[in-house]
């Protein structure tokens, strides 16, 4: 064995050793919540496709009109000859439904904030993150070189004792949070954040991957309180309720215009294929066409929580915590064998000790295997019954 293979075996091994090692399944999805895995099918708890987009029949047939205009790759990066044309209709339809100038197209959510953060800040700047924002949102922060400054989650009054002692000295500051939260499905102060970052001179993103077409009517969480959160900064991505694939920033038209000089992940990306620009487009304009639609996938996680004796959600996202990464595999295994398919969820993508099943609702789930799934997570998940 080389030193590279034992290596990676050694590190293999400890993370089996405490039940964090991590496989990939081939998982086929079919329309609705159905999932096919090693032959046997499940309902599925576990797809961000809140809205059961990806496989709506005018999705489809906008994706298959692109392929057939445009063919399947973009063929260059989108500053080079990969900008087709359904970009400008994509960038313009997202700033729409988000309140913005102008909005600006990326190849993910990823890439979005790896790229957009670092066009914003680098060294001699501050940046303020919430505790648990997304991985992406941290990998961009330390990316950009600037002086990270970590607050308790969702603690406003923390965050602003944080930018009150070190905003004076930098040059520039960012204050970033998710919107919604993915692995707690709560969602972030935005009013409060936005006047505390007003207040210190200090610009507000906010990453709104799992609000986007399940808030506010799919207008997203900066819009999901009773006032409108001054949010400069929307950051969002198309590969969840949208049913696609992208990431977006909406902002002023300086910024958007920054972005496609300066930011390295879309100037050195392909542009994404014109089938899923299509596909996102389609997607909008369903969610713009009936704003109801955004109610059902927190309807339905609300008939689970009520069931279970949780409290109601703020979006589709519902954690049941578990404790143990041993116990959380456990009990998705039971799920499994019951027909149902609820992913553990295990560190690092959570802290240490609050392994859970992250549970996720869309309206084409049935009220009736809802309500069987909810018997189950409370009796032999949270009441431990054999």
């Amino acid at each position: 064995m080389t030193s590279l293979d034992a290596f990676a075996t050694a590190k293999l091994d400890a993370l089996a050793a405490q039940s964090l090692r991590r496989t990939l399944v081939h998982t086929a999805r079919a329309p609705g919540v159905v999932v096919e895995r090693d032959g046997r099918r499940y309902l599925s708890f576990s797809c961000n496709d809140y809205l059961n987009l990806s496989h709506h029949p005018a999705v489809l047939a906008a994706a298959h009109a692109a392929l057939d205009l445009y063919g399947i790759g973009s063929g260059a990066s989108r500053l080079v000859t990969g900008n087709h044309p359904l970009y400008g209709a994509l960038e313009e339809r997202l700033a729409r439904l988000k309140g913005a100038e102008a909005c600006c197209v990326f190849g993910s959510g990823y890439l979005t904030n790896t790229g957009v953060i670092p066009a914003l800040a680098g060294p001699g700047d501050l940046i303020v993150v919430d505790e648990w924002a997304h991985a992406c949102i941290m990998a961009g922060s330390r990316m950009s070189g600037a002086t990270v400054q970590v607050f308790r989650h969702n603690d406003v009054g923390h965050a602003g004792e944080l930018l009150a002692a070190h905003r004076g000295a930098h040059r520039n500051a960012l204050l970033l949070t998710d919107g919604v939260f993915s692995m707690d499905g709560d969602l972030a102060p935005l009013p409060a954040l936005g006047r505390l970052a007003k207040e210190h001179d200090t610009w507000l993103m906010a990453d709104d991957a799992h609000g986007i077409g399940v808030l506010a009517g799919g207008r997203g969480s900066t819009y999901a309180f009773d006032e409108p959160a001054d949010v400069p900064l929307q950051m969002g991505t198309l590969s969840k309720a949208i049913g696609a694939y992208g990431g977006y920033l909406c902002a002023s038209r300086p910024v958007v215009e920054l972005m496609k000089s300066r930011a390295r992940t879309l100037v050195y990306s392909t542009g994404l294929p014109p089938p899923v620009v299509a596909a996102a487009i389609a997607a909008i304009d369903l969610i713009e066409a009936d704003p109801r639609l955004a109610e059902a996938p927190i309807d339905k996680a609300r008939l689970f929580t009520r069931r279970v004796g949780l409290p109601d959600p703020q979006s589709p996202i519902v954690p049941v915590l578990v404790g143990e990464a041993e116990a959380a595999l456990a009990a998705s295994r039971m799920l499994a064998e019951e027909g149902f398919l609820v992913v553990a969820i295990r560190p690092p993508t959570v802290p240490p000790g609050t392994a859970r099943l992250r549970l996720t609702f869309t309206p084409a789930h049935p009220d009736q295997d809802i309500e069987r799934l909810a018997d189950l997570v409370r009796d032999r998940v949270l009441g431990n019954v054999p």
